[in-house]
């Protein structure tokens, strides 16, 4: 059984613990020195001695550990991960009865109950990502809870919490048959290949599932599309399946190429119909407005933050410069589908981002729909910062 400790809570703090606020931060408690060893179990007590909540210490970029239960007699153990596991499989049986779509999550974290913690199907593959080395305790309860309430081909791993926050990179395999990669799994009846043992990214983001459906049946249709910051060009298939005249897709990574010729076949497109340019996306827009390139849809879907050669983007303080670039290349009554996973601002702010570029470049626009995450991706709504997937549909009117 793991040691007990009690940790307590600044006033300031006491609050938001109490209305089931789950994640701890460092600066939330008073004795924070005497953690010592990740995967201790925490119980934070108030000002005036009183249990609060239960949870356990790992330390990942957003925090200190996570809030498990606010019942002081439960115990942390197999039988709580089993039981949280098997509600949160129950809640995507619709996913599993699919004959469209074989990928999807069935445990997101802090929104099916325990912080620090992912689980991703993959056509009778499963893949666990643990953010922390907290959590990464836990393994053998999460995976016999796994060997219980599920059928499975193997079950993979990625460790996302070394010093500077890295991907670990050593063999993923944890049991079953290892497969045989890549695997075509479908997605509302779209074909993409994954790797579950290449590193910390699989091919495709499934969090990003219901705005690729929305291009492919209501935006795509006969239009010329740029897909920038485009990885394996998930979008790009959508938007060719969805009738689009040509695809262009852009990335700084080499591999980038491959891998998108690779997502193309295996939906039976011809990848010679298709741009796809191994570049520097501020790079291409310098280009595109040189060659007086113009586009009907224009994708955005940069990371959070990025470094190259030439430049630092930081979707906190950078959006509105790409949104200006994106406009400069988008025709009239053209569709930018603007998209960020930056944790750190709301949806609210992300609008202003758009209003901002769109006032700087003299162009009137509209909003025409917004997404976040998908229901599988289940989110809390005492933690808002769960929810950190914003895009919006917004039509260049000028």
């Amino acid at each position: 059984m793991k040691k007990e400790m009690d940790l307590f809570v600044n006033a300031k703090h006491e609050k938001k613990f109490k209305n089931h606020y789950p994640l701890i931060h460092k600066d939330a408690v008073r004795n924070y020195s005497v953690l010592k060893q990740e995967g201790s179990i925490i119980n934070l007590i108030d000002q005036n001695g009183q249990f609060i909540a239960k949870g356990y210490y790992g330390i990942q970029n957003k925090g200190i550990g996570w809030v498990l239960s606010h019942n002081k007699g439960e115990k942390i153990d197999f039988l709580f991960f089993k039981s949280r596991m098997e509600t949160a499989i129950d809640r995507r049986n619709a996913f599993y009865k699919s004959e469209e779509t074989n990928a999807f999550r069935i445990f997101n974290g802090e929104g099916d109950g325990i912080g620090g913690l992912t689980i991703d199907y993959f056509d009778g593959y499963y893949l666990i990502n643990w953010y922390s080395e907290g959590v990464y305790s836990f393994k053998d309860q999460v995976i016999r809870a796994l060997d219980e309430l599920t059928d499975y081909k193997a079950i993979y791993e990625k460790k996302r919490f070394d010093t500077k926050g890295k991907y670990i990179n050593d063999d993923d395999f944890v049991k079953g048959d290892r497969g045989e990669f890549p695997i075509i799994v479908k997605e509302n009846g779209m074909n993409y290949a994954v790797y579950l043992n290449e590193g910390a990214m699989v091919g495709i983001f499934l969090d990003q599932r219901d705005v690729r459906s929305v291009i492919r049946e209501k935006y795509a249709l006969d239009k010329n599309v740029l897909n920038t910051f485009s990885y394996t060009g998930a979008f790009s298939i959508a938007a060719a399946l969805g009738g689009a005249n040509k695809t262009t897709s852009v990335d700084l990574a080499k591999r980038s190429k491959s891998k998108t010729i690779e997502q193309f076949s295996a939906n039976g497109i011809d990848f010679e119909l298709h741009d796809i340019v191994v570049m520097d996306v501020f790079d291409y827009f310098k280009y595109a407005n040189r060659k007086k390139l113009t586009y009907d849809l224009v994708i955005l879907d940069p990371p959070s933050f990025a470094r190259s050669k030439k430049r630092t983007f930081s979707a906190a303080k950078d959006y509105p410069g790409l949104l200006k670039d994106a406009i400069s290349v988008t025709e009239k009554n053209g569709v930018i589908v603007a998209s960020t996973n930056n944790a750190t601002f709301g949806m609210k702010k992300f609008k202003g981002f758009v209003e901002q570029a769109f006032n700087e470049s003299g162009d009137k626009y509209k909003i025409l729909e917004a997404y976040q995450l998908p229901v599988d991706f289940r989110t809390v709504q005492e933690y808002p910062e769960g929810n950190y997937l914003k895009v919006l549909f917004v039509e260049k009117i000028s």
